[in-house]
């Protein structure tokens, strides 16, 4: 990356929690930019691929950019309103010792030609937030690149990680 990346995000009280919030622009029609969150090969670009049925409730997600061994995860669909919200949680390890519930909700709105992705995951544990803010902005700009033509390959895990962490630790603290 030609540039250093710089912490977007921020924390918002919500009625189910305190999540860190998130934002992308795409001069883009709102229903591309939901093809690019939701279709496994559009996603497969940028973060991962989902497989199963949807209609079903839940699917199994894997990361394709964490190194080898990631094994998929089941997530469980909340809320699917095409194209403006999607809410998913997961009951995921974050690491050996420590469960995690993830709920990931995000929201587009579209105006004059832009379309807004706002992205959320609770999170109330600084140790986690560390680790995992810097992540979710190397993933939404790895997303930016995919759908503006650019090369998210190019986008490298190390300008985000840990230069960011300290940002995502004062927010979780």
């Amino acid at each position: 990356m030609s540039t250093s990346p710089t912490a977007t995000g921020r924390n918002e009280r919500r009625a189910d929690g305190t999540y860190v919030v998130l934002t992308r622009t795409f001069r883009a029609p709102i229903e591309d930019v939901w093809a690019a969150v939701t279709e496994p090969e559009r996603l497969a670009r940028w973060i991962g691929r989902w497989t199963g049925d949807p209609a079903q409730g839940t699917v199994r997600f894997e990361m394709l950019f964490e190194g080898e061994g990631i094994e998929p995860e089941e997530w469980t669909i909340d809320v699917c309103d095409a194209p403006v919200r999607l809410e998913l949680t997961s009951q995921a390890p974050y690491d050996e010792q420590t469960p995690a519930t993830w709920h990931l909700q995000l929201g587009l709105a579209e105006a004059d030609g832009v379309t807004t992705l706002t992205f959320a995951q609770s999170m109330d544990d600084p140790a986690m937030a560390e680790n995992v803010g810097p992540g979710w902005e190397y993933y939404l700009d790895r997303l930016v690149a995919a759908e503006t033509g650019g090369h998210p390959e190019a986008i490298d895990f190390g300008d985000y990680y840990p230069a960011l962490s300290g940002h995502y630790r004062a927010l979780a603290g």
